[in-house]
């Protein structure tokens, strides 16, 4: 990613996650993420529903390659803006990298901060592929 496009995805707070199962189903999720050194990370959270058998992570074991989406609205459509990163994703359940994405979605997130997130799966996506469009100065 260059400087620009880094920092409209950073500065977002909510992206869509579409993977595709072994058959090329689409499945499109809202996200929380941070961005840590080129890669995308996204905790599954516990949430009422977070297990680690999420149709997104099902999918990822079996087709490793995902999107995420991160977008600007405004009526005003002159100042719409979105990116989207495209690659392989995998799932870091420990280590130095697990950890350090936990304290990046922490910094992010303050309501991460209150939840038991070290021994939850993280889905980390490594594009290969940026495309954006409008304006990434909003």
């Amino acid at each position: 990613m260059d400087p620009f496009v880094r920092a409209f995805v950073t500065r977002r707070r909510v992206g869509h996650l579409a993977t595709s199962d072994a058959d090329a189903m689409p499945h499109v999720v809202p996200v929380c993420f941070a961005e840590r050194e080129g890669a995308i990370y996204i905790v599954i959270d516990e949430k009422p529903k977070a297990t680690t058998r999420l149709r997104r992570l099902r999918n990822l074991e079996r087709n490793p390659q995902a999107a995420l989406v991160v977008d600007y609205y405004s009526e005003d459509w002159s100042r719409l803006a979105w990116v989207m990163l495209r690659g392989r994703a995998d799932t870091l359940a420990a280590g130095d990298e697990h950890r350090a994405a936990i304290a990046a979605l922490r910094e992010k997130y303050p309501q991460y901060r209150e939840m038991t997130l070290d021994d939850r799966p993280v889905i980390r996506l490594m594009a290969d592929r940026v495309n954006s469009w409008g304006r990434l100065d909003l």
